[in-house]
């Protein structure tokens, strides 16, 4: 055993020294950080505990604050700040929030905005990225920037001008911008996913320099070329892999470098031409997810392979799934959130569905993704209702339904005993007042 001697301080000074021992443990325990899309395992599923069962425009509204515009993409929170997307005036803008209060404490104009084509879309739909350091934010203009935490800009550029072709074109990509940037540990990495050059590309995070493109051009119909996914991480025996979907295959490439690993096909097999992808995968344990076909199939592959595994790779091919609600996965179980509020929960070793759900239908969709958080599932529609329910031995039980007046398409944020919630025209933070 080994011993440490120091100098024995006075009360007062000892008291200091363990208060901020306490602050600091304590601010590192409680912070509930969601970094990125669909949070910091890239599952929609949060730690948090303490979410209410129960709001409405006034009650448990903690704070609201109007928006500069719409847009689909959801905030990212790193301890006490919170970053999203928007446009003001006609610019790209990035935002950071005060998460106590609400309190703007900057923004930064990145670029002229692309503005939405699709009723539900906008310029900024894809998802911010942050380390806690910088937050890196990618917009339909093919603008990139990176900015500190601060508030300071540190690199921008624009894709759109820069990589000449038709990649960012209105026939490449029929409705709006949806992919949203990925940190691996070493680069940001962008997917470019049309009816024209498609790749993935990386850059230095810290200067937007390129580090690598993988070219990922495959040979399918008009529209299924087109995807609005995001990819997903996971490591597995030390190596760093990236997963993405679109034009009907899955592919798997070496975050390092970009080299494809492996591709899986099958995803459209009927070559159907309208089969664009929105519905992003989902890690499970040793499997990648796959949602497609609009909604209509699931696949299941295996995270390691080599070459094409369209056959060898795959694990089990279900129907049914979800198209623009991306699943949620937590302890072997997978959960599927249909457009029209059919709610599934699946075996993910399987493929086997445990039980199913129909919320009361409406003339409504949903797009949002299902969020699991403190042993609930919350569900938004597009007219501002929340389902808040949880998984019982028998299936789905709702709890609550909660009314904001207002249209919702961004998917739920779950921090710190907290929700935010992306209107078309507020950004909402509901918790216990």
């Amino acid at each position: 055993m080994s011993y440490f001697i120091i100098a024995k301080p006075n009360n007062m000074l000892m008291k200091t020294i363990l208060l901020v021992l306490f602050l600091a443990g304590s601010l590192h325990a409680s912070a509930q950080n969601w970094p990125n899309w669909r949070g910091p395992d890239q599952n929609g599923v949060s730690s948090a505990t303490g979410i209410v069962d129960s709001w409405s425009e006034t009650k448990n509204v903690l704070w609201k604050i109007p928006l500069t515009d719409r847009g689909g993409s959801t905030p990212v929170v790193w301890g006490n700040r919170i970053f999203l997307t928007a446009a003001e005036a006609g610019k790209n803008t990035v935002h950071a929030y005060d998460k106590t209060t609400g309190k703007e404490l900057w923004k930064v104009h990145v670029g002229k905005q692309d503005p939405g084509e699709h009723k539900k879309g906008s310029g900024a739909n894809p998802s911010a990225v942050t380390d806690g350091k910088h937050v890196w934010a990618y917009f339909k203009s093919g603008d990139v920037t990176c900015i500190d935490v601060a508030g300071k800009t540190v690199w921008t550029r624009n894709l759109a001008k820069e990589l000449e072709g038709d990649s960012y074109s209105d026939d490449a990509l029929w409705w709006d911008l949806g992919t949203s940037p990925i940190l691996t540990k070493s680069h940001l990495v962008i997917t470019v996913m049309v009816s024209g050059p498609s790749f993935l590309l990386a850059l230095d995070p810290k200067t937007g320099k390129k580090a690598w493109r993988a070219e990922r051009n495959l040979d399918v119909n008009d529209e299924s070329n087109q995807s609005y996914t995001t990819p997903v991480l996971a490591e597995k025996d030390g190596k760093e892999m990236i997963f993405t979907v679109g034009a009907d295959y899955i592919t798997a490439h070496d975050a390092a470098t970009g080299k494809e690993l492996w591709r899986a096909g099958g995803l459209n097999p009927t070559n159907h031409q309208y089969f664009r992808l929105i519905s992003s995968p989902v890690i499970a344990g040793d499997l990648v997810i796959a949602p497609h076909a609009r909604g209509k199939n699931t696949m299941a592959f295996k995270m390691m392979g080599e070459g094409d595994v369209t056959t060898s790779g795959l694990v089990w091919n279900k129907d049914g799934g979800s198209d623009v609600p991306s699943p949620a996965y937590q302890d072997g179980k997978l959960y599927f959130l249909g457009d029209k509020g059919y709610l599934s929960c699946v075996d993910a070793a399987t493929g086997e569905e445990k039980w199913g759900h129909q919320i009361k239908k409406s003339s409504k969709a949903y797009s949002a993704s299902p969020v699991l958080v403190d042993g609930k599932i919350v569900l938004l529609r597009e007219d501002g209702l929340a389902i808040v329910g949880q998984e019982t031995d028998s299936g789905f039980e709702e709890i609550s339904q909660n009314q904001l007046d207002a249209a919702t398409y961004a998917t739920p944020v779950a921090t710190d005993g907290t929700l935010l919630i992306r209107s078309n025209g507020h950004l909402y933070c509901i918790g216990k007042k």
